[in-house]
């Protein structure tokens, strides 16, 4: 079998790329979870919170409601649908947090829950809070 040919035959057996289907479930998932963001912090603010409290309120509020769907295995289907659109915004670090602590939980409490909460999330936020203090030292150092 010449190049050409095993090309051509591979390309027949080759499974069909889902990237627009996944970018679009990501898009409106994603951003459907923004759209409640942003209901959440309208409704915040006319309750009379000032912009700072209410955007405080509605992170709150994604990252409960992102804990709780995880438990209740709810968060997992919107997954499965959405993909990256539920990882990027905050109802996704909840999850990140929630499903190995529920993975683990038969480990026991400290040994399992306990160790195992930021297997997932323990990374992002040792990476965050370090990327923050490089910045911040830069910010400093550059009189910004």
């Amino acid at each position: 079998m010449t190049n050409e040919e095993y090309r051509r035959y591979a390309g027949r057996h080759m499974p069909r790329s889902h990237a627009g289907r996944n970018c679009l479930g990501a898009f409106l998932v994603g951003g459907a979870i923004c759209c409640l963001g942003q209901l959440l912090l309208n409704l915040y603010g006319g309750w009379g919170l000032s912009e700072r409290e209410a955007a405080t309120a509605a992170s709150v509020t994604l990252v409960f409601l992102g804990a709780a769907l995880t438990g209740l295995g709810v968060y997992d289907d919107l997954a499965r649908l959405g993909g990256a659109g539920t990882l990027v915004p905050i109802t996704g670090f909840a999850n990140s947090v929630a499903a190995p602590a529920l993975e683990f939980k038969t480990e026991g409490l400290i040994t399992g829950t306990a160790a195992k909460m930021f297997v997932i999330a323990g990374p992002v936020i040792v990476f965050g809070v370090g990327s923050s203090v490089l910045y911040g030292l830069l910010l400093c150092l550059l009189g910004g």
